[in-house]
């Protein structure tokens, strides 16, 4: 594996040390490393089926990881979860709000959840549905916004407790490009006045800015962990996609 030791700085968000998993005999995680430093945007850049999702599940707890150790601001998954996952928010590719629910009550119920009620809950609501642009449509039920709304919610639920790491996993998925811009936008804004660490999933190579951290995941296996600038001279390339198709050895536009 390539490696760029110069990735981020300030305490660690998130920290995978040596994760395998495997699904009976096939095994779609290998050994996997990487650090999402606390207030840097990284992306986890691979093709459908390198292992993402699998990885994400392993950080969310919806597996077990048996091997390896994966913390959260410096509390295990496996041995602290509450505390770990406390800390986590996630938007997984699957739609995870409630159609029939306005906005603020699936924020609402999102804070119940984690113990928040009454006016903190209002509050909070607020100030989350204001950072992705939608408080005018506190009121709405899900179903009357577009897709892009719709991802913006769950960000903003996912924001409800105050979370210190954020994973989104494929959130561009389905969006048109004016909703893909606004989504990224909206994160990278996050990063930079939250100071949140974020674990950014995507096939989507024009969602890489050249001041990212990067990862690139292949067939379960890490290839490279570092900066952009780090990942152009270890593969030898003048662009990010060509630098991941030297990495890879694949030319799917995929990754285009």
């Amino acid at each position: 594996m390539s490696k760029d030791v110069s990735s981020g700085a300030g305490a660690a968000a998130l920290v995978i040390s040596g994760v395998s998993h495997s699904f009976g005999e096939n095994r779609v995680l290998d050994n996997v490393s990487l650090v999402v430093p606390q207030g840097s945007f990284t992306v986890l850049l691979g093709l459908n089926g390198a292992g993402k999702s699998t990885l994400f599940s392993l950080v969310t707890r919806l597996y077990d990881n048996v091997s390896g150790e994966i913390r959260i601001l410096g509390h295990d998954v496996r041995r602290r979860p509450t505390q770990a996952l406390q800390r986590l928010g996630v938007c997984f590719q699957s739609k995870a709000i409630d159609s029939d629910l306005s906005l603020l009550q699936n924020l609402h119920y999102h804070a119940a959840l984690h113990g928040i009620g009454g006016r903190e809950a209002k509050k909070r609501a607020n100030d989350a549905l204001g950072k992705v642009g939608l408080l005018d449509r506190a009121h709405a039920k899900v179903r009357t916004l577009s897709g892009g709304q719709a991802r913006r919610v769950e960000i903003a639920r996912s924001l409800m407790h105050r979370p210190g790491l954020l994973l989104l996993d494929e959130p561009t998925v389905g969006l048109d490009i004016g909703s893909r811009e606004s989504v990224i936008g909206i994160v990278r804004d996050l990063v930079r006045e939250e100071k949140l660490g974020v674990l950014w999933a995507t096939h989507l190579i024009d969602e890489i800015s050249a001041t990212d951290n990067v990862v690139v995941l292949h067939k379960g296996k890490v290839l490279f962990a570092g900066t952009v600038p780090g990942l152009l001279e270890a593969a030898g390339a003048a662009n990010v996609r060509d630098a991941f198709r030297g990495l890879t050895g694949t030319i799917t536009a995929e990754a285009a």
